[in-house]
């Protein structure tokens, strides 16, 4: 098994869950048919910046939010599945679409449905408050919880290792 920082010259693109990883997992009953969470302002940026150096991002949720939607949109993200009850038949529809080894991609999760999903990716990683058996899976615990900087991390990690994270294009939001 090579370690984490050897594995992270290989990603190639990335997916993540959302709750629990983009945000604290909180959510506050707004309207009947939407909830409110927090995000971390940091994770957003460096999804948009990653997307601008060329990786393919993933949303994997099983969540039916248009503010989920419509922010990971804006961030230029085109591969948002949501309400995924299985989310191995949606990792599999986007590495196919991108013609991606499994083995490229880092995949960040931290509750039981994603169990199955890291396992079938070459880099599992979660934040520092996922689920026990999600912790025991990953080849790398962030030290931030969810909706701290958890994806920021992960991403700034593998963007500073390949040598893309500092060029004209981090200059521009």
């Amino acid at each position: 098994m090579t370690n984490f920082k050897e594995d992270l010259q290989k990603v190639k693109a990335f997916a993540f869950d959302v709750d629990g990883v983009f945000t604290d997992g909180k959510v506050y009953l707004f309207k009947e048919e939407e909830f409110v969470r927090a995000v971390n302002i940091k994770d957003g940026y460096a999804v948009q910046y990653a997307i601008k150096n060329g990786y393919p991002i993933a949303v994997i949720t099983g969540g039916d939010s248009k503010t989920v939607k419509t922010r990971f949109q804006k961030l230029g993200v085109t591969d948002i599945y949501l309400k995924s009850s299985d989310k191995i038949s949606d990792i599999e529809d986007f590495y196919f679409k991108y013609d991606l080894d499994p083995s490229s991609i880092l995949y960040m999760g931290d509750d039981l449905p994603d169990y199955q999903v890291m396992k079938k990716c070459g880099i599992p990683t979660c934040p520092s408050d996922a689920a026990e058996e999600i912790k025991s899976i990953s080849s790398y615990i962030s030290s931030f919880k969810g909706g701290e900087g958890c994806v920021r991390d992960v991403i700034e990690q593998v963007l500073r290792l390949q040598g893309k994270w500092i060029n004209n294009k981090a200059f521009k939001w």
